[in-house]
């Protein structure tokens, strides 16, 4: 007699969304969670998350300055300067117009599309 769980059963279509959500999901999910439930009693000019905030938005910084200066995919074939020019507008935008992230993100968007759209690159 054969068990009911066998290689066939395994190897199901199914079976790797249930992997990613048993293996992926769920282990970060528990940890937000607690974030949540915790971040009540934390003070928010205490050094420890000050030093995180500040860890947090280098990386931000960091994996930005690494999609602009060096790109894959389509992106690689806009040229540097208008990359460059894209997120410069964008953060003069977001300056100038009220620290709105939308429109800055809009502005950023209309230099990286447009100006190639002018010039025939795209």
């Amino acid at each position: 007699m054969s068990s009911d769980l066998s290689y066939t059963a395994l190897s199901a279509p199914w079976w790797p969304f249930v992997f990613i959500l048993l293996a992926g999901w769920l282990p970060t999910d528990v940890w937000r969670w607690l974030g949540v439930l915790s971040s009540g009693r934390i003070d928010e000019t205490s050094p420890f998350i000050v030093a995180a905030r500040a860890i947090a938005t280098g990386l931000v910084a960091a994996v930005i300055a690494r999609l602009v200066l060096y790109p894959g995919g389509s992106l690689a074939g806009i040229p540097d300067w208008i990359r460059i020019a894209a997120l410069a507008g964008g953060f003069l935008a977001y300056l100038w117009l009220g620290r709105q992230t939308l429109i800055a993100i809009v502005v950023a968007e209309i230099i990286l599309l447009g100006v190639p759209w002018m010039l025939g690159i795209l």
